[in-house]
Formats: C-alpha cells, structure tokens, sequence
C-alpha cells in the first residue's frame, strides 16, 4: 500500500501520464508537456480519460469529432426506443350500453396500438355518494379488455374522479 501511495506522489510531483495515441497504441509514459507535445504536432487534443489510474491515462483524440459521434449514437438509441403514450377514456356512472361498448372499442384500439389507457370516471352531483356504480362500471372494462391488457393501477378515487390505468399485455 505505501508502495502504491509513493507511486501516486511521483506521478503527481512529476506530472506524468501515459498516452495512448489516436490509433490505440500506447506512447508509454510521458510527462505532461512531451504528452501535450505530441499532440498539437499531430493537431488533435489531449484528453483525460481515466483521472483515477497511476498514473493517469490520456488519449490523443479529435475531441470535437468524439463529442458529435457520442450525441449521434445517442440520438440513435434515443430513437430506438419505444414511446408509450397514455390515452383517456372518459365515462359517468349512468353511461349507457351503446356508449359503454364505443368507449370500449376506443380503449381496446388504443391498447392495440401499444398505448396505455386511463380510464375515468366521472361523478356530478350526489353520485359521488355512490362510487360502487363507478367501481363496478370499472370493473366491466377490464373485463372486457383482459385478454388484451393488464390493470396496472386499481381504479381509485381522487375528488369527484374514479381512475384506473390498463397497460397493454406484452407481445410475443
């Protein structure tokens, strides 16, 4: 350990460093005006890439140019992945069957699509007193729409609102 430690002092005290070039070869280990040297005369940058090593590692590299292709190889995994939007069903509690069953067929269109579904209900009035309609009409939409979504919140209520989110179940 105090091996080590000496180590570390020497590289500080002399400023050393050990470069590799922009082809990955190692330069050895230089001190840090021969790194910096070497290079502007080959016009690139000196870069810093493992502070914590003894003694320190730099790379010789276009700095500029790394930068832009680590934003494009970002952009590119950032496009890749899948974007899942919540969609809202609205309903009352004395929503008919007609209305039920198009409401329905809109959830089950979203789901298909691979978008989430939030499902509201909405009560006016004294019908706040009585959430089991609101619970039970919940109730019949994941039932209808169980062999294509999960329930992935339970319906709850919040205010003069009932919601619950249904996720759609994951492709095979």
């Amino acid at each position: 350990m105090a091996k080590q430690e000496t180590n570390i002092n020497r590289a500080i005290r002399a400023r050393e460093v050990r470069v590799v070039d922009d082809e990955g070869e190692q330069l050895g280990i230089l001190s840090l005006e021969e790194a910096l040297a070497a290079a502007t005369a080959r016009g690139l940058d000196l870069v810093e890439v493992s502070p914590n090593a003894v003694p320190p590692v730099c790379r010789i590299m276009d700095y500029g140019k790394y930068k832009y292709q680590a934003s494009k190889r970002a952009a590119e995994a950032k496009k890749k992945t899948a974007k899942v939007e919540t969609k809202e069903v609205k309903m009352r509690p004395k929503t008919e069957e007609h209305d039920f069953q198009f409401k329905v067929k809109n959830a089950r269109r979203f789901l298909d699509d691979g978008n989430k579904v939030k499902v509201t209900v909405m009560f006016r009035g004294r019908e706040v007193t009585h959430p089991e309609f609101g619970r039970a009409l919940m109730d019949r939409i994941a039932d209808e729409v169980k062999d294509i979504a999960a329930v992935e919140m339970t319906p709850r209520m919040a205010g003069r609102f009932m919601t619950m989110v249904l996720a759609p179940n994951k492709k095979q």
